[in-house]
Order: structure tokens, then C-alpha cells, then sequence
């Protein structure tokens, strides 16, 4: 499925920012139009994230509603040029969906990647083997080109962890999620090691939930919660059957309060590490 040509989420958070300064300014969509020399039909499209604003023309508005505040104007200068920044991962836009493209870029741009995994390993935690397994296994029907598509793109993605800067990454990953032998015993014991390799990562930290805690503060499944830098808000992950869904503000704090209750009931990191090296050895 080909993604949108604009990075989605970026040209909503501009719009929704651009329609409150407009409504404060009691300016209506005719005369904002009007001003830029443009019609209202394309305020309107510029409101509702369907093309972003250029530079130009988000700080003319902003001139026109008579917003002064430099951080305020700042900000939706950098939403504006980030909205049309090309990153590695437009590359993938003939193979896959707006929202992916969407998260890879919020990745790139994150201070700290929190995720819970109750079924399956995060993306950022898998082998090539083991996402390989998982995308066939999800979609039968997908033709092995596509696949070899979606696995460079997932591969891609975790480049964020490696750098002289790389972005922290902490996941909480249910017990049967290292048991469970998806893509058969070879891919998992690859899987395992990997993740005690991740685990010397000072910038990694994973923290296994054991199949035996008593209480799962967590009971709805898997999220991720990226904390991106000013002028963005934190921004919670849900993947679903029927799609993708993006929170933000009390939303995501109430994401945020469930995964330290997560990290609370999972065991250290090195008590986890000795976890994964017991199933390994179950392995052999």
C-alpha cells in the first residue's frame, strides 16, 4: 500500500496548532485565505493535515493573528520545515503505509522509546530472521518482494540505537513472548542471543515480566510511548487490527503511569538478562 505524500502526523500537528491561533484571532478560514492569496479551500486542507504549510506561509499567518510569543512562532517554524523533510525513509513509500513512514521518522526524532510487548518482540528488538518469520506469518499472502521490503524498513529503524547519540530504548517484554517459537527454535535461540546482546547496550534496557507476576498492570496489550523534544508532544503508539492509533497529551500520560507500573512488576534488567540466558539454554 503506498504511503501518503506527506509525513501525516506531522502536517495534523501543524494544521490543529495553525486552526487554534486562527480561532483565538476570531480570523474565519475566507479572510486567513484572503490574506495569503489563497482560497479558503486551502486553509482548510492546511487545518486538516492533508498538505502542510510552507514556511512562509505559516509565519504570515502567524503575523495575521497577531501571534508575538517567539517559542510559540518558533516551534511551528520547525513543525513547518520538519513537514517537509525527506528522510531515509521515503525510500519505503511504495511499500508502506503513511503511518509507518510516520513512525520512523518520530523515531528518528526521539529522546526515549518505551514500549510494552506482550506478544511479540518490539520492532527495534528483532532479528532480520525473526521479523521475517512474523511478517510472513501475519500475511501468508504477501508476496516475498514485499517482505524483503518491510524487513529492510524494520532493520532501517534500529539504526536509532547504535551512533555516537543513540536513542534510548526500554521495553518491558512478557515472559511467553521469549518462549513462544515463532519462525522455529533456530530463529528464536538468534532472537534470544540478540537480545542479550542488546542488553550490554548501555542505551538499551529490557525488563522481562514473568509469566508467574501476580499482577499485569496491563491487561489491554502492547503500546509504545516516544518521548519527542520540544515543539512536539509525547506521542502513544497502539497498534490495532483495524489500524494505527496516535495519543497524545493526558492520553499518553495515562500510558506513561501504566508502563512504570509494568517496569515496577518486571524484574531488573539483570535478573532479566538471567532469564533469557535460562530459556536459551532450555534451547539447546
Amino acid at each position: 500500500m503506498p504511503a501518503k505524500k506527506f509525513p501525516t502526523l506531522r502536517a495534523q500537528w501543524l494544521g490543529e496548532e495553525l486552526r487554534k491561533h486562527r480561532m483565538d484571532a476570531n480570523v474565519t478560514l475566507a479572510d486567513a485565505g484572503q490574506y495569503l492569496q489563497r482560497d479558503q479551500g486551502t486553509i482548510s486542507r492546511i487545518e486538516n493535515g492533508l498538505v502542510p504549510a510552507r514556511v512562509a506561509d505559516v509565519m504570515a499567518l502567524l503575523n495575521f493573528y497577531g501571534v508575538d510569543d517567539p517559542m510559540v512562532r518558533a516551534n511551528l517554524e520547525q513543525i513547518s520545515r520538519d513537514a517537509w523533510q525527506k528522510g531515509w525513509w521515503d525510500g519505503y513509500s511504495k511499500h508502506a503505509p503513511a503511518w509507518m513512514l510516520d513512525l520512523a521518522w518520530m523515531e528518528s526524532r526521539a529522546r526515549h522509546i518505551r514500549s510494552f510487548d506482550p506478544i511479540v518482540f518490539h520492532g527495534m528488538l528483532q532479528t532480520e530472521e525473526f521479523a521475517r518469520a512474523l511478517i510472513a506469518a501475519g500475511d501468508p499472502d504477501v508476496s516475498s518482494g514485499q517482505i524483503d521490503k518491510w524487513v529492510d524498513l524494520r532493520m532501517e529503524r534500529k539504526r536509532i540505537l547504535a551512533g555516537n547519540q543513540p536513542v534510548r530504548f526500554s521495553s518491558v517484554v512478557d515472559e511467553s513472548v521469549l518462549r513462544r517459537r515463532l519462525g522455529g527454535t533456530e530463529v528464536i535461540r538468534g532472537q534470544l542471543r540478540h537480545l542479550l546482546n542488546l542488553a550490554d547496550n548501555s542505551s538499551v534496557q529490557i525488563r522481562v515480566l514473568p509469566g508467574d507476576a501476580r499482577v499485569h498492570p496491563a491487561p489491554n496489550g502492547a503500546f509504545a510511548l516516544l518521548d519527542l523534544p520540544e515543539p512536539y508532544p509525547h506521542v502513544g503508539h497502539i497498534d490495532t487490527v483495524s489500524g494505527n492509533l496516535w495519543v497524545e497529551g493526558e492520553e499518553a500520560d495515562v500510558i506513561a503511569k501504566r508502563y512504570d507500573r509494568l517496569e515496577s512488576a518486571a524484574l531488573s534488567p539483570a535478573d532479566s538478562a538471567a532469564k533469557i540466558r535460562q530459556l536459551l539454554k532450555e534451547l539447546e
